[in-house]
């Protein structure tokens, strides 16, 4: 699977549209749940996903480590995520359907995700990748500090400063619910 997949890099970075849109469809789940997991909803989510991978297309060339497509790809997910961010910052929009659901009980699990997503959205930006690179991706603390163009002290301090954050949402949840 491994070696596939750096013919298809290969043949991608040569130009052949048929091998990028392999890779894109490899690694589509990922970088949709990368997307989602930066802008919170599923139309935002797919319209980084498409600009990423127009964005990756129209830049494959300049790949010079195939063996790093995938961190590649996530950075310009990244990118294209903080884009969308931005031009959204001060639009709130809530769709009938989400009013609706609002009356309706969550499950244990989904409220759980739910607070978790909340809390990991209300971490500084630096924290919140150093995270979820970390532990969602499961990348190393080496392959992080390259992605992120910073020293791996730093990306240690990141992801303790961001659990410590996220311990700190939690208590001062559960303070509330027992408070």
């Amino acid at each position: 699977m491994i070696i596939n997949q750096q013919r298809l890099i290969k043949k991608a970075i040569k130009g052949n549209k048929s091998a990028f849109e392999k890779l894109v469809r490899q690694h589509y789940e990922q970088i949709y749940r990368t997307a989602y997991l930066y802008v919170h909803n599923e139309e935002d989510a797919l319209d980084v996903v498409q600009e990423a991978s127009y964005q990756a297309f129209q830049s494959i060339r300049a790949l010079k480590h195939p063996e790093f497509f995938t961190t590649w790809l996530t950075k310009i997910v990244i990118r294209c995520a903080g884009q969308v961010l931005k031009k959204n910052s001060k639009l709130v929009v809530m769709s009938d359907d989400m009013i609706l659901n609002l009356s309706q009980p969550l499950t244990e699990n989904e409220r759980d995700s739910g607070e978790l997503l909340s809390a990991i959205q209300q971490l500084r930006g630096s924290y919140r990748t150093a995270i979820i690179y970390f532990y969602y991706y499961d990348y190393s603390i080496k392959t992080i500090s390259t992605l992120m163009e910073v020293p791996e002290g730093t990306v240690k301090t990141y992801l303790s400063r961001g659990k410590a954050e996220l311990k700190k949402f939690y208590e001062e949840m559960e303070g509330e619910c027992h408070g």
